[in-house]
């Protein structure tokens, strides 16, 4: 199984979608991605999982997996139409509340093999994160 997860600002434009959905196609059909793994938390995010819900129309082996920060007893959660899975990554319960999504981005990149990223500004969360996937070692990084 190869992974792929998202990296993006919240406030993602529409005017992506497009270059969105063929980059996951490329994913597809070229790197053999089938599994997707995506955040909840912004534009973005938002873009990329309905992207990947399009393309298992023409791909239905491939999986959408929601990243979830917070421990599902904490902050209750319900998995949208679409989606196959959630997943919390494991130790987190230690994590302070505010370094949650962090740390589990932090996590996704450390276990992914492709990384799609939109990242544009300087100052955000998503280009650190965007800094952090450039330091490990075989993970390919697509940018759009």
């Amino acid at each position: 199984m190869k992974t792929c997860f998202f990296i993006g600002h919240r406030e993602a434009s529409a005017d992506i979608a497009a270059r969105l959905e063929k980059t996951i196609e490329i994913h597809i059909e070229e790197y053999g991605v089938d599994d997707f793994v995506v955040g909840q938390y912004g534009n973005f995010d938002l873009m990329a999982a309905k992207a990947v819900i399009k393309a298992k129309a023409r791909h239905p082996d491939i999986r959408l997996t929601i990243l979830l920060p917070y421990h599902p007893t904490l902050r209750k959660f319900e998995l949208p139409d679409g989606c196959d899975g959630t997943f919390y990554p494991p130790g987190m319960e230690n994590i302070p509340y505010r370094f949650a999504i962090i740390k589990a981005n932090q996590y996704m990149i450390k276990h992914s093999d492709y990384i799609i990223a939109y990242v544009w500004h300087p100052a955000s969360n998503a280009r650190e994160l965007l800094e952090f996937a450039e330091k490990q070692k075989d993970l390919i990084i697509t940018i759009i």
